[in-house]
This record gives structure tokens, C-alpha cells and sequence, in this order.
């Protein structure tokens, strides 16, 4: 009967040391995960939405590493163009791989 027991509380430990790695690097792999260029392009798309209809939007799929001052990041670069008072207006962005935060954008003229 001894050796059942011992079994069974290196099954229960052995398991529970599996979930817990499992949960870690689950974690430790969406912390670290970037967003795709589509979703970047999406959510800075949706936000230019709220204010009219865009005629074309662009993202390169090419990361570029960045860094501002001591922080070192990743971005990737895009453009939404749109209609403004009936002429055709142009924005770049710059927006960081990790959040979608957009770093800069700038309006360009045509």
C-alpha cells in the first residue's frame, strides 16, 4: 500500500510542476509575442474610421529596429489615405511591433 501512496504524491507533484510550467510559458510567450502587421494596420485603421471613411491603407511587413533616447524598440511603418474637404489627404505612421502604439504619424502633403 506504501508504494501507491508514493506514487500517487509523484503524480500529483509531477503534474502540478506541469501545469505550473505550462501556465509560465504560456505567459512568458504572449509577453513576449509581437502583433502581426495586419493587426497593427487594423487597429490604427479602426481609429482613423471614427472620424470618415479611408480611401487605402498600407503597412510594410518589414520590422525595423528604433530606438528613442535609451529605449530600444521594434516598428514597422504604413499609411492611410482618405479624403479631406474633397481632396485626397495622406498620413505615414510608425507604430510599435509589440502594442500597435502608434510612435509617430505625420500628414503628408499630395
Amino acid at each position: 500500500m506504501g508504494k501507491l501512496t508514493d506514487f500517487s504524491r509523484g503524480l500529483a507533484i509531477g503534474s502540478a510542476v506541469g501545469l505550473v510550467g505550462g501556465i509560465a510559458g504560456s505567459y512568458w510567450y504572449q509577453k513576449n509575442q509581437n502583433l502581426s502587421p495586419d493587426e497593427i494596420l487594423n487597429q490604427i485603421k479602426k481609429a482613423f474610421l471614427e472620424e470618415g471613411p479611408i480611401e487605402g491603407s498600407w503597412i510594410s511587413f518589414e520590422t525595423k529596429p528604433l530606438r528613442k533616447f535609451a529605449v530600444r524598440m521594434n516598428g514597422v511603418e504604413g499609411g492611410i489615405t482618405r479624403l479631406e474637404d474633397g481632396k485626397l489627404v495622406a498620413y505615414e505612421f510608425l507604430a510599435d511591433v509589440k502594442t500597435g502604439a502608434v510612435l509617430t504619424i505625420d500628414r503628408l502633403a499630395m
